[in-house]
């Protein structure tokens, strides 16, 4: 046991700690604070506090655990709302109302509850970390697949029958070890697997700018830097509701504690596309907000990450939503200047860089470990809030360095209400070519050459965007002026998208496919009439150009004859128009 004798903020200095590791947990106070050693120096341990520490002082006891800071992973974790230590909340509140007291040790899953464990391996059966022992209907969307810990392995040399057993009890013993239905696992250390694979598979997001213009593989790491009001969270919150993972993992860490309770009250309430259930079963909450204490918002990152390894360990899709680690990557710089170290570029420690690392590359589509080769992956979007939206400082450029797909929102944008407000010319996705062929064997074989089609309309509008405002629209060339008319309804009728729409909330990747190929439809011919000597003012003023607006409110169960006839409206008035100037 050792004994405080200084306290600057979350971090503590102990004597007597000798023996102590790092990183690991101990109680530090009367209160019995949670705390985590980060650094060691002789008999002085250095202690980063999970707690709010005032009224902490010199000559109180510090016990050690003599484990580092771990979750428990197992039946239950599903459909929680945990703070960024795993102490889940809403028991929290049942025990001790709305505010949480200091030193509350409540545990993160039900120890009394019963399961109804399935078992799938047999008396004599040979088993190694990571394979399935049995299941448990955790909830109607997530099967829970209780695995041999990663460091067990032999045979079987029990195994309970079909049953309702707590977590707490044995189910098996393998190589003379037990195996209940948790495990604990540290969090700062990557859950082992067999293999990294390349990402091939599209995670559809129903976001027509993201899915179709900068795609994100299954597997791969997003950022999404921006300014106050941009909508990263609004962003973040679509990816979390309508994203084909099979799990989510958000972790509100440091944002404001009203954007939380946003998630905590519509989640609930939201049915999943596909199955009509409640999101929640198969979503994980970790709540840590800027007023909660610096130090745990550190520890949320890990904690998120390690239950979404978990999972993926099972064989799942798993999409971690991090909001965001511009408030992480903060709490870093404050308990590094509370420990006085050399400060690195705008204060933050030298290490941010491979921090954030660290965090990202435990992203990935791996073969996970076991002997029935099972596929998993874990999706990371990180939510970026650079200071005045400079998108030049520490945290988004070093996060810049390590992710694939950059989704930058603007603020220009944000002012015109055109959201999600990502910048199609500033933004990009390095995974275009991995899955490409996601998309020409699910939707279509042409979808590369349309989007790049696309891509070069808007980009060849930015370039016209200078002449027009020294001479005006009216100067240009008229095969031109149709360029902008589809630029326009590029950006107005498909990048744009309303998230508190009913039906154009969500786009399905079919959907998304006709929608830009009616606007390119429409591109070809219009610039095909203005050839043959229509004025472009009449293709600006024809009716269909309604039509092709509200494509994206079109209920998406019906909308394939709807969009027949728009296309066949779309013909029609154009062969009017050239048929009235030959």
């Amino acid at each position: 046991m050792g004994k405080i004798i200084r306290v600057a903020g979350p971090v503590v200095i102990a004597d007597g700690m000798r023996g102590s590791e790092m990183y690991e947990v101990v109680r530090v106070g009367e209160e019995g604070l949670i705390g985590e050693i980060i650094a060691l120096a002789g008999d002085r341990a250095t202690i980063q506090v999970y707690e709010e520490t005032s009224g902490i002082k010199p000559g109180e006891k510090v016990v050690r655990t003599n484990a580092p800071l771990s979750v428990i992973l197992g039946p239950g974790i599903i459909g929680q709302i945990y703070d960024g230590i795993q102490r889940p909340l809403p028991k929290i509140k049942e025990n001790m109302g709305d505010f949480i007291q200091r030193g509350a040790n409540v545990a993160p899953l039900d120890f009394d509850k019963k399961w109804h464990f399935v078992p799938k391996v047999k008396v004599g059966t040979e088993v190694q970390g990571g394979d399935v022992l049995g299941v448990v209907n955790e909830t109607n969307l997530v099967e829970h697949r209780v695995m041999v810990p990663p460091d067990i392995s032999g045979t079987v040399e029990f195994i309970v029958d079909e049953g309702d057993y707590t977590i707490e009890e044995v189910i098996a013993r393998i190589g003379g070890k037990d195996v209940k239905m948790y495990q604990r696992w540290p969090v700062r250390k990557q859950r082992p697997f067999n293999r990294k694979l390349d990402p091939t598979e599209l995670l559809v997001t129903g976001q027509r700018v993201l899915d179709t213009f900068f795609p994100i593989a299954k597997g791969g790491a997003a950022a999404i830097p921006g300014g106050f009001g941009t909508g990263k969270t609004v962003t973040q919150h679509q990816l979390a509701k309508w994203s084909d993972a099979e799990v989510i993992v958000y972790v509100g860490c440091g944002e404001r504690g009203n954007e939380m309770t946003e998630v905590l009250e519509d989640f609930p309430k939201l049915k999943d596309p596909k199955t009509g259930e409640p999101l929640m079963n198969r979503t994980i909450l970790i709540a840590n907000t800027s007023n909660m204490p610096v130090a745990a918002r550190e520890a949320s990152i890990y904690t998120g990450i390690t239950i979404a390894e978990y999972f993926r360990d099972m064989g799942y899709n798993v999409a971690l939503m991090a909001d965001s680690t511009s408030r992480w990557a903060e709490a870093l710089r404050e308990i590094s200047g509370r420990l006085e170290e050399m400060p690195g570029e705008e204060g933050y420690p030298a290490y941010l860089a491979s921090r954030l690392a660290e965090f990202y590359e435990r992203a990935g589509y791996v073969n996970v470990l076991g002997t029935d080769e099972r596929k998993g992956s874990v999706t990371v979007v990180g939510a970026v809030s650079p200071p005045g939206g400079d998108f030049s400082e520490p945290v988004t450029q070093n996060t810049l360095r390590i992710v694939k797909v950059f989704w930058a929102l603007d603020a220009e944008l944000a002012h015109k209400r055109h959201f999600p407000s990502i910048n199609w010319l500033r933004s990009y996705s390095l995974y275009l070519n991995t899955i490409r062929g996601w998309w020409e064997r699910n939707v279509a074989k042409d979808w590369y050459d349309m989007r790049r089609e696309a891509m070069g309309i808007l980009q060849r509008e930015a370039e016209l965007q200078e002449i027009v405002q020294l001479v005006g629209p009216d100067a240009l060339p008229a095969k031109e002026q149709a360029l902008l008319e589809t630029a326009r309804s590029i950006r107005e009728d498909f990048l744009q998208q309303n998230a508190f729409h009913d039906v154009d909330t969500y786009c399905p990747a079919e959907k998304q496919y006709d929608m830009l190929r009616i606007i390119l439809k429409f591109h070809a011919l219009a610039t095909q009439a203005v050839e043959r000597g229509v004025p472009v003012d009449k293709i600006r003023r024809l009716s269909v150009k309604e039509d092709i607006a509200y494509m994206g409110r079109i209920p998406n169960d019906t909308y394939k004859e709807e969009f027949k006839k728009i296309e066949d409206k779309l013909e029609a008035e154009i062969a009017k128009l050239i048929a009235e100037v030959s």
